[in-house]
């Protein structure tokens, strides 16, 4: 794993938190995008080197709908930049973590994306991001 490349943060109404955010860091969303394999609205922003992301849920049955409904608003994940997501992949399954899916999926800001299972990771749900050439 090369660095976190992002926080994901949980929120009920996007357009209300990215003006709480937009206050926090001192400046205004880079990207929103809508994500419909994962049924999310992401807002991004950037702060320093670091990267923070804002979903919503866009359907009730969404993984962040579900998330909100058990444990609030909130930070939902942490992703760290991987040069061969493949690979990364395999060498965790290799240790003993369980992936969320087989596959690398599209996700947002123009990433592949894998999830490692929380409960195999002290609660903390963990995402994989490849840039996509």
């Amino acid at each position: 794993m090369q660095k976190i490349e992002h926080l994901g943060i949980a929120v009920s109404d996007l357009e209300k938190s990215k003006g709480l955010f937009e206050k926090l860091l001192g400046s205004s969303s880079y990207k929103d995008e809508l994500v419909e394999s994962e049924n999310v609205m992401t807002s991004f922003f950037r702060t320093g080197p670091n990267k923070v992301e804002l979903l919503q849920a866009t359907s009730p049955d969404s993984a962040i709908a579900k998330f909100i409904e058990k444990r609030g608003e909130g930070l939902h994940h942490i992703a760290f930049a991987v040069q061969d997501i493949r690979a990364e992949m395999l060498r965790l399954k290799e240790e003993g973590f369980t992936l969320l899916s087989e596959e690398p999926k599209k996700g947002a800001d123009n990433k592949l994306i894998c999830f490692v299972h929380p409960k195999s990771a002290n609660g903390i749900l963990i995402e994989l991001c490849q840039d996509i050439a």
